[in-house]
């Protein structure tokens, strides 16, 4: 597993490789945000938990379908099913790596990015904090969904509509955490709710990605 994630690190970092793609894309959004809905600080702020994860999934969808599509371009993924290392253990490296180079990222610059959306300094810990147990669910969900897509001829529009639905109850308990955190609100029932979501996510889908796989390359 360690050099699966070391090749897959280095080809995520290297030019072209996507990394940092997310990052721009999830500033873009924040940028944009207080252009479309007005100067107003009160109203930034009352939204700027929401559009903080609402940001994050939607650049956390753009590195999706290179997961496994360049590497079944290549033949690499053919390889990799023939070799002595179970596609479980393959999910959950392309899962690892997913989210080391984007649902991090995204995560530690939340609070700051925050900032310009008039957030207020107590949310910065909820934000952060509800993004760092959230992300890994979305990678792991993503994962899944471009296990089914691999093979299809441009199927990025298909990935997108697949995970989005999966992609909705972390995204409610995950910015219902960070909206109570702002408010200095009770976090326990959100934060456990999106606590077993992750860890259901995790326990499970690596098994349904691995089934996926034998299927799409028999």
């Amino acid at each position: 597993m360690i050099p699966l994630l070391r090749r897959d690190l280095m080809l995520a970092t290297r030019a072209g490789g996507g990394f940092g793609l997310a990052l721009v894309f999830f500033l873009i959004v924040i940028v944009l945000v207080p252009f479309g809905v007005g100067p107003e600080t009160d109203i930034l702020s009352r939204i700027a938990p929401g559009i903080l994860w609402v940001a994050a999934l939607l650049a956390a969808l753009l590195s999706l379908d290179r997961i496994f599509a360049l590497d079944h371009e290549d033949g690499t993924l053919t390889l990799i099913a023939t070799a002595p290392v179970p596609l479980e253990t393959v999910a959950v490296a392309k899962s690892l790596v997913h989210w080391i180079t984007t649902g991090l990222p995204l995560t530690i610059a939340a609070p700051f990015l925050g900032v310009l959306l008039q957030l207020d300094p107590a949310g910065f810990a909820a934000v952060a904090g509800s993004l760092l147990l959230g992300t890994p669910a979305l990678s792991v969900i993503g994962t899944f969904g471009a296990a089914l897509t691999v093979g299809v001829r441009r199927g990025g529009l298909l990935l997108s509509l697949l995970v989005l639905p999966l992609y909705v109850p972390t995204l409610i308990f995950g910015a219902e955490v960070a909206r109570r955190g702002v408010a200095e609100l009770e976090l326990t029932t959100p934060l456990l709710m999106l606590a077993g979501i992750t860890a259901g996510a995790v326990a499970l889908l690596p098994f349904a990605t691995a089934a996926v796989l034998r299927m799409n390359l028999r």
